[in-house]
């Protein structure tokens, strides 16, 4: 009889967690953790070093070989290989995310879009990258999504220029399809994202007939996305299409709080953080309660969420590794998550960035905010890094 998770998962299992780390990594990963933990130097370290990267200071190779060799694969796919080998040996997926962001030319729109078409031809054949992704943001402007979540008319030229959007949507989507590789629409900010919501259910509505293609991302610390889920289901169930959903907690809380008191609406974000591991929760019961007509991807630092999907596993008697279910975390964060699952027999993929250093640099900067700012995460990190370094008595 098999045991039950909480007896396989053990998140504070540290030789697992980093056994595919060398001792220089370990202790590479040590310093940065420090270094992230300044307050002082996470505010400060993105104006200065855009500075010194705008007037040509050689910083480029320091934050290659520090912060960027920790959280993204290179500056290339080819330049990502490592990283998936070494992923792939403590069995856990990659996830080539393409994180050029914030641009406005057509020109930009159409290589991104033709770069990520690049990471799904990768993936064919290759059962180490099970999932890819990408942002609508890098395939189209960000004005342009505004003024279509806010109902606004769009002139000629603007509704010419969304259908190249919708054009590059479906040609991404379509060969995820044609390739049969699962792709991921992220989600983004509130005043954008009915747009996006309404393309990613487009596409599930084409390409996920007989299996899962595409899935849509969820952010649960929002109070109005758990009913949205549910309503998709219902949408999906009635036009007979799988449901994909990529489940997150969020990562524009800050930015949404602000804007809605800026602009004097009511917040969008969860009243609390308990409000927004409830909702979590709850869609992860509702998820396994249709699994034959959902697809998930935990995407997640969180532990108890982590545990409760695996137990809720059991209780349904539904197989580790069944292609319905993924757990999901970024390169270079929550390796004991990561490798654990793995380890006990769970589909698991990190998400691995990558692009020009420059370009990738805001991805890098959240990365280190994020760890600053949610609560504990930089302390267990570096708890659990120090554990590792005992043992082996670095």
């Amino acid at each position: 009889m098999e045991l039950s998770p909480k007896k396989l998962l053990n998140f504070d299992n540290t030789e697992i967690a980093f056994r595919n780390k060398s001792n220089n990594e370990l202790n590479a990963a040590y310093w940065l953790f420090k270094m992230i933990s300044s307050n002082f130097l996470t505010k400060v370290g993105p104006p200065i070093t855009n500075f010194f990267l705008n007037i040509g200071l050689p910083i480029k190779g320091i934050i290659k070989a520090t912060i960027f060799k920790h959280f993204c694969g290179g500056e290339t796919i080819a330049e990502c290989e490592h990283t998936i080998q070494q992923l792939a040996l403590g069995r856990v997926g990659t996830i080539l995310d393409y994180s050029v962001e914030g641009e406005e030319e057509e020109e930009v729109f159409d290589f991104t879009c033709a770069e990520i078409i690049r990471t799904i031809e990768r993936a064919v054949g290759d059962k180490r990258i099970p999932i890819t992704v990408f942002k609508v943001t890098g395939i189209g402007r960000f004005g342009l999504l505004e003024k279509l979540d806010a109902k606004k008319e769009l002139s000629p030229v603007e509704q010419a220029e969304f259908d190249r959007v919708k054009q590059r949507c479906e040609k991404i989507c379509r060969t995820a399809f044609e390739k049969n590789v699962p792709i991921m629409v992220d989600a983004e900010e509130t005043w954008i994202q009915d747009t996006i919501d309404e393309l990613a259910i487009d596409m599930m509505r084409l390409f996920n007939q007989k299996s899962i293609i595409v899935y849509n991302t969820y952010q649960m610390y929002r109070h109005d996305k758990l009913a949205d889920m549910k309503a998709d289901h219902l949408i999906a169930r009635a036009s007979g299409f799988i449901l994909g959903v990529k489940m997150v907690r969020g990562a524009y809380m800050e930015k949404e709080r602000k804007r809605a008191e800026e602009m004097g609406y009511p917040s969008p974000i969860q009243p609390d953080k308990a409000s927004s591991d409830r909702d979590y929760d709850a869609s992860l019961n509702y998820c396994m309660e249709h699994i034959n007509e959902i697809a998930i991807v935990c995407g997640t630092h969180n532990e108890e969420s982590c545990r409760a999907l695996a137990q809720l596993l059991d209780a349904n008697n539904v197989a580790h590794d069944h292609p319905h279910v993924y757990f999901a975390q970024l390169l270079g964060m929550s390796d004991n998550l990561s490798f654990n699952l793995s380890d006990a027999g769970y589909n698991v993929t990190k998400y691995v960035p990558y692009g020009p250093i420059k370009a990738v640099m805001p991805y890098l900067f959240r990365r280190a905010q994020e760890n600053t700012s949610i609560a504990g995460q930089t302390s267990r990190e570096l708890g659990l890094i120090m554990k590792e370094k005992q043992r082996r008595r670095l």
